[in-house]
């Protein structure tokens, strides 16, 4: 009787096995991105695959350069039967929009690294989000400016900070406040600090802007920059290499780990790009993935709001700090 009972309870185990794996196959979850040509979006499905293969669902990942894009690729995951999405949105005021389209197809929302926001500029806090707590990651580039002026002692009161700036994106704007907030708390004078807004979030429009700041204050000798991310922050340093100041005399720190960096630290000398501040695409793509599969098969709902931070890179630890963030 006690054999009968067992092989019942092992069948048992393997019809539920089954119907899990089966489930499992039925759900079907999107991953949008803005930029789908960027390393750290590729990174970020690079991750969402793995999540997928572990749990057994469908991942549909689809780029979406703007708010049209994004709207048809709303309507496609519905129409191809899925049941949530996750999306970096290539404008957050498009929240209102994202969020009405993605209930008119019966589809869970999640976003991840850039935040909806409503008409008022107000966090849409309905919907999950994982980000990178822009604060605190530019507070970490401007502590690390901070501290590399000082280990070369120059003189923070003849020193010129750009400011790369891109302030139609909130989070650029947080952290280039938070690198900020850490130089001015170091003691570096605001007066020095000078803004070079960008058109665009690439190397080339840095480049444009910080060549105007440089031409402009053509006197100083020691220059630091900061912004955005690690484009930002290269273009600075290609617009210092253009009007002729030498590497020694230029702290750039970047934000992302992106490839761009890797390869300047790769060169075989060193660049006026000191260092960035690696943020993971690891918890934004694998993470979210898992937890929309868990709200879709479990109604295990994700936390309002996860923010992760990131580890300063420099030439000599870059490739360290990639395997302690489970890059390599």
């Amino acid at each position: 009787m006690l054999r009968i009972l067992k092989s019942f309870a092992a069948v048992g185990i393997a019809v539920g096995a089954l119907t899990a794996a089966a489930h499992a196959a039925d759900i079907k979850i999107g991953f949008v991105v803005k930029q789908p040509e960027e390393p750290w979006f590729q990174d970020e499905w690079k991750f969402a695959d793995i999540a997928a293969k572990e749990k057994g669902f469908t991942l549909v990942k689809i780029g979406a350069e703007d708010g049209e894009k994004v709207q048809s690729a709303i309507d496609n995951l519905g129409a191809q039967g899925a049941q949530g999405f996750i999306v970096c949105t290539p404008d957050v005021k498009l929240g209102p929009g994202i969020v009405a389209k993605a209930e008119a197809n019966g589809l869970k929302l999640m976003t991840v690294d850039d935040r909806l926001v409503n008409a008022d500029g107000t966090p849409i806090e309905s919907v999950p989000h994982m980000g990178i707590s822009a604060l605190k990651i530019g507070e970490a580039v401007g502590t690390a400016i901070a501290d590399e002026i000082k280990k070369r002692g120059w003189d923070m009161a003849s020193v010129g900070a750009i400011r790369v700036s891109y302030d139609q994106l909130p989070t650029a704007v947080d952290r280039v406040q938070g690198a900020i907030t850490s130089l001015k708390a170091a003691g570096f004078p605001e007066a020095n600090i000078f803004d070079a807004p960008q058109a665009k979030t690439d190397t080339e429009a840095a480049l444009n802007a910080a060549t105007v700041v440089l031409n402009k204050h053509a006197d100083v000798k020691h220059w630091v920059a900061f912004g955005l991310n690690d484009e930002a922050v290269l273009g600075a340093v290609r617009a210092s290499e253009t009007v002729g100041i030498a590497p020694e005399n230029f702290i750039g720190v970047g934000i992302g780990g992106a490839d761009s960096a890797i390869n300047e630290f790769k060169k075989p000398a060193a660049t006026g790009f000191f260092g960035t501040v690696i943020i993971s695409p690891k918890r934004h793509g694998y993470e979210t993935a898992l937890n929309m599969y868990d709200w879709v098969a479990n109604g295990k709902e994700p936390p309002a709001l996860t923010l992760t931070s990131g580890e300063l890179a420099l030439r000599d630890t870059y490739v360290q700090v990639r395997k302690s963030l489970g890059i390599e």
